[in-house]
């Protein structure tokens, strides 16, 4: 088989590698992407954009529930969740149209196919339409992703339990919906099939939801989430699940009142990521990984193989879309000469929960781990005369103040939380006091405004 060479090989067609790729190409760069299945990645496929795309149908869905509370008197009627699934397949086929004539234009090539190491700097790729390929690269980057991870309890994986993935294929609505995980895509699909007419139950190990938030935001979100009529039971441990799940299943729970057994018609697992290095040949590349599996990188996402980055989730980079993003710009910075690095950067978060709950920055719990002195400031969203409008008055604002006056943390739980923590990541990336939001003139009513009564709090 001969070898073809580029000068750069990119595996993965994620936020990052598929930035990286146009760039490179763009730049005049021979350089070719090698994905197994999804064109851009799994962000406009099977997470971010998908799953955003039905918790808005939710959303509407939830309106119409209390469309009485709006002057409106409408009938409720089950969801239609084939036509659910119909709107968000236009979305992606429209999205990986967008990325194919992205592709086109920067001109570098994408093969679809799964590709291994056979040396320092070559891979044999099997491609999806029969045969196979020998490509060599000059510099290789990893853009592996993560796949779900299902828990090691007895009976769990072969009760075949959805994960995010076949959950955005639903056609049908599950009566009962068991959530194995109380962090970001268990709460998402939580609520959403809660509006959608399931009843949900959420099983959470961890004594709280969203582990790593402090738990006055861990409350709220349990309060919002107990109105709704969505069960959470935590410290849950799975003993053991029975039966099949779109069939019916049954689950063992030993929980602090005891051991319980819930039955329910389905399962979607929710309880991590694992990284997709396992089975292409890193070893054979010099690639080392850590001990969870992920590649090894310095603050430069240089692996320890010589002419071999990685990039995104694969390298253990927090698993967000935007972060990804970001590790393309320090790649592409330091392949032209610059000094950019991973090192203390910014880490915003958003939860599409209804009403959002973005973060960013320390948290009050890791202020006080650290000894780090704060004022904290916070303000009920009732309080912004915006949510008074809208009739969703669920949630807060809260501020970590320096002794300096800088911004050291802000969380908000409320409407387009993650446009307003935005306002304020950008005070923050700037190094000013909170007194230039306090100050500021900003539109009523808005969310945003919010800001201004948050640290006149200070």
């Amino acid at each position: 088989m001969t070898i073809e060479n580029y000068t750069n090989v990119i595996i993965g067609s994620g936020e990052g590698g598929k930035y990286l790729a146009w760039h490179l190409a763009t730049s005049g760069q021979q350089t070719v992407v090698i994905d197994r299945r999804w064109v851009g990645g799994s962000c406009p496929n099977v997470n971010c954009l998908p799953s955003k795309n039905e918790i808005w149908s939710a959303k509407v869905a939830d309106l119409v529930h209390h469309a009485d509370r709006f002057g409106r008197n409408a009938n409720t009627v089950p969801s239609d969740m084939a036509a659910v699934r119909k709107r968000k397949r236009e979305m992606v086929d429209g999205l990986i149209a967008m990325h194919l004539d992205r592709y086109k234009a920067s001109g570098a090539e994408l093969v679809m196919g799964e590709a291994k190491f056979t040396g320092s700097n070559t891979l044999e790729v099997r491609l999806n339409d029969g045969g196979a390929r020998a490509l060599a690269g000059e510099r290789i980057f990893l853009n592996l992703g993560t796949h779900a991870s299902i828990p090691p309890v007895p009976g769990l994986a072969e009760s075949q339990p959805l994960t995010n993935i076949e959950t955005l294929e639903l056609d049908r609505l599950p009566e009962h919906l068991i959530v194995i995980g109380g962090g970001y895509v268990g709460l998402e699909f939580a609520q959403a099939y809660r509006r959608f007419g399931s009843r949900v139950t959420v099983l959470q190990q961890a004594p709280q939801l969203l582990a790593h938030q402090d738990p006055d935001v861990a409350a709220e979100l349990l309060q919002i989430f107990g109105s709704e009529g969505i069960c959470v039971i935590a410290s849950a441990k799975i003993v053991s699940v029975r039966g099949r799940s779109g069939e019916g299943v049954k689950l063992v729970v030993q929980t602090s009142d005891g051991e319980k057994t819930i039955a329910a018609s389905d399962i979607l697992v929710a309880t991590g990521r694992t990284p997709n290095t396992a089975g292409i040949g890193l070893e054979i590349a010099g690639v080392e990984l850590d001990q969870r599996g992920y590649v090894k990188v310095n603050d430069r996402l240089e692996t320890t193989a010589r002419n071999i980055w990685a990039i995104g989730e694969c390298a253990g980079s927090p698993q967000f879309t935007h972060i990804s993003f970001d590790d393309f710009r320090v790649i592409r910075d330091n392949l032209a000469g610059g000094n950019r690095t991973t090192r203390d950067r910014f880490v915003p978060s958003c939860l599409f929960t209804d009403p959002q709950l973005a973060h960013v920055g320390l948290t009050e719990t890791e202020a006080k781990r650290h000894d780090v002195a704060v004022r904290v400031a916070k303000l009920p969203i009732i309080a912004v005369l915006r949510t008074r409008t809208i009739d969703e008055t669920r949630g807060f604002m809260k501020a970590l103040i320096a002794n300096d006056d800088r911004i050291l943390g802000f969380t908000m739980i409320g409407p387009e939380a993650g446009e307003v923590m935005a306002v304020v990541e950008m005070a923050m990336l700037a190094g000013q006091p909170y007194t230039i939001l306090r100050d500021a003139i900003i539109t009523h009513p808005t969310m945003a405004e919010g800001l201004n009564a948050l640290f006149s709090r200070v």
